[in-house]
């Protein structure tokens, strides 16, 4: 039983550090100046974007968009593009944003 539970807790470590690389992942990326996680900015909360998407298979979709940037989707404020977020980073960045 105690082996089961180290591996449930280091499991949950390792989602937790993740979570957390992301954050700091949208932060560096500058993503947090005009969104946050739990409320709208200028643009919209990341879990509302996760909410209006979830069940879809939108990854690509998402990840081109933060790359070229758009309107429309969430109300008349377009988003700038990003083309300075690798495409590496766009995957973590999308993958942790529709998981909230």
């Amino acid at each position: 039983m105690k082996p089961l539970l180290t591996s449930l807790l280091l499991a949950a470590a390792m989602l937790a550090g993740q979570a957390h690389a992301s954050a700091e992942l949208a932060q560096k990326s500058n993503c947090m100046a005009c969104h946050s996680v739990d409320k709208k900015v200028v643009g919209p909360s990341f879990k509302d974007i996760a909410a209006k998407y979830k069940g879809q298979n939108v990854q690509a979709k998402l990840e081109e968009k933060v790359k070229k940037g758009g309107s429309g989707s969430f109300g008349p404020v377009p988003m700038p593009p990003n083309p300075q977020v690798s495409d590496a980073d766009l995957k973590t960045l999308v993958k942790w944003i529709l998981s909230q």
